[in-house]
């Protein structure tokens, strides 16, 4: 069973910036994929960011140029860097770590941007 911590969040302006990070651990199997999905009320929840073990990334193009993911292989960590947040942006932020089994779910952190 892998468990995924996440911390960083957090409330924060428009315009300011905040980083979330979320570590891995209890895997069996390489993760492949570690990533960042968000989900607001009344909203489905969406992909952010996903970064495989090489490095490819997936990016949504609602935060393209704003949020950035980079991964720590070593470590199974992955973060999240978010500048020039927005209200919109406002949503609980999970983080997922996928094996070529499973796919798992950290507890999500709260991320509030006022306006």
């Amino acid at each position: 069973q892998v468990q995924l911590v996440e911390s960083g969040g957090g409330l924060v302006q428009a315009g300011g910036s905040l980083r979330l990070s979320c570590a891995a651990s209890g895997s069996r199997f390489s993760i492949n994929v570690m990533g960042w999905y968000r989900q607001s009320p009344g909203k489905q929840r969406e992909l952010v960011a996903t970064i495989t073990t090489s490095g490819s990334t997936n990016i949504a193009d609602s935060v393209k140029g704003r949020f950035t993911g980079s991964r720590d292989n070593a470590k199974n960590t992955v973060y999240l860097q978010m500048n020039s947040l927005r209200p919109e942006d406002t949503a609980v932020y999970y983080c997922l770590a996928r094996t070529t089994w499973d796919t798992y779910w950290g507890q999500g952190t709260q991320v509030t941007v006022s306006s």
